[in-house]
Order: structure tokens, then sequence, then C-alpha cells
């Protein structure tokens, strides 16, 4: 197929973010149309602030086919420890198979983490069947108002709990999956 990461180069930052909100944007509008309410900043569903916030605690990759940027990849290592911040593709590029060669490829960099770890909101049926069908990740928790992430609150923000549409959290053991 081609796909190759290429770490973020510094210049190429904004253009990152951009392409990274667009993709969800995208997810959100295909799913509820114009009338949508999730967004965490005026019209984007994932903030810049979490975007930038991603880039600067881990490694970020450019998805690249054909020395073209196609999507995106940021990851947070610690140890055996894995956690996939965001991965998108460009809307443009959706449906030929870059998303799994672009992750088939995250794994391949990185054979000490045992466990990997991600979310994704409940709405983005694409992304929960990426993970679950084609990558072999588990369901194993689902955050929202009533059990949220401890990740993510600040004590007594009950304004974020009110606001907390939903969120799964995946799981992919490495350890159970060495025959595939």
């Amino acid at each position: 197929m081609g796909i190759e990461l290429k770490s973020l180069a510094p210049d190429d930052r904004e253009q990152f973010i951009l392409d990274n909100q667009e993709a969800f944007r995208y997810g959100a509008l295909e799913e509820f149309g114009l009338r949508d309410d999730h967004f965490e900043e005026d019209g984007e569903i994932i903030s810049r602030k979490t975007i930038e916030q991603s880039i600067d605690g881990g490694e970020a990759y450019r998805i690249m086919q054909d020395n073209q940027p196609v999507g995106g990849v940021v990851i947070k290592v610690d140890g055996d420890h894995g956690e996939l911040e965001l991965l998108f593709v460009s809307p443009r590029a959706h449906s030929k198979g870059i998303g799994y060669a672009a992750w088939c490829e995250v794994e391949r960099l990185h054979p000490e983490v045992k466990v990997w770890e991600t979310v994704t909101p409940y709405f983005e049926k694409r992304n929960i069947h990426f993970y679950v069908n084609r990558c072999g990740f588990q369901i194993v928790e689902f955050y929202n108002s009533h059990h949220p992430d401890p990740n993510e609150l600040e004590e007594d923000d009950e304004a974020a709990l009110d606001d907390m549409d939903g969120m799964f959290c995946f799981r992919k053991d490495m350890r159970s999956n060495k025959s595939e």
C-alpha cells in the first residue's frame, strides 16, 4: 500500500491540527448533520488545545502515502503501555486501508508495548468498527456523566460531568494477539 509514518515536522504542525479537526468534524457531520452539538469549541469536535496537548505530550506522525499527507497519528508510550491519543485519515482517503496500515506500523514501531489503549466518542461508528473489527481492540469502559474518565476530570468539575456525552475506552492486549 505504501504507507509511511513520518515524524511531524514543526512547520507542518498547524496543517496537522487543521487536518485532524476536519477528519473529526466530517465524522460528526456524517452522523448528525448540521444540527450537531457535540463540539468542544466553536464548531470543532476536538479542540485545538486537546490536539496540541496530545502532540506536545507524545510522538506525532504524519501518515504519508506516495509522499502526500493523508492523515496523522499521535501515540504516547510509557514502558510496556501505549496510548493511541489520535489517529485520523483525511475524509478524501477513507475506506482505502490507510488507517489500518498506519496502525500496523505503530505496532511494528513499538513491539515493547504489551497493552494499547484509546478512546473515541460514542457516535463515531467508523472508529468503533475500526478499533474493534479491524485492529482487535476490545471495549472495556463507557465514560459518561455517570461514569467519568478519571484521567480527564479536575476535582469538583461538575460542569464537565454535565457536558460529557460519552466516550468508549478500548484496550488491546498484545500478549493475547500474537497469532494475528
